[in-house]
């Protein structure tokens, strides 16, 4: 027997479960929370509204800002480019869904124009988000 396993002795291999336990739970909060993160970087001032239901967490974040700039995920992006993504993404999981952020600033047939190249790249579930007032 060795010394380590009759308990008399000092121990001396490391315990590694503890530190991945740690690991895999900071991980986990890392990966909630990026999303968030990303989504403040935007600046778009959302319209407010009484009632509102909660986004999916899967869908893709199409925003458009007050300078009319529009990004895919916190990354800039023209209407061509995002129709060709969001195509791609429709065409390889056929249930994707999109939350368009487009600021309160912006005409309702520029917000239309979105909405419709969105519809046209196949998506079936689009959200629009809103704040809570």
């Amino acid at each position: 027997m060795r010394a380590s396993e009759d308990g008399d002795g000092p121990i001396t291999e490391i315990n590694v479960t503890p530190l991945v336990d740690i690991v895999l739970v900071v991980l986990i909060i890392f990966m909630a929370t990026a999303p968030m993160i990303a989504r403040r970087a935007i600046k778009v001032s959302v319209p407010s509204v009484a009632k509102s239901d909660k986004a999916a967490t899967d869908a893709m974040a199409v925003a458009l800002d007050g300078e009319r700039r529009l990004t895919l995920s916190g990354k800039p992006v023209s209407l061509d480019d995002l129709k060709k993504t969001i195509s791609t993404a429709v065409a390889l999981r056929p249930d994707q869904a999109v939350t368009v952020s487009a600021d309160k600033k912006i005409i309702y047939g520029e917000v239309a124009e979105l909405l419709d190249a969105i519809r046209g790249a196949g998506v079936k579930k689009v959200g629009l988000e809103v704040r809570r007032k």
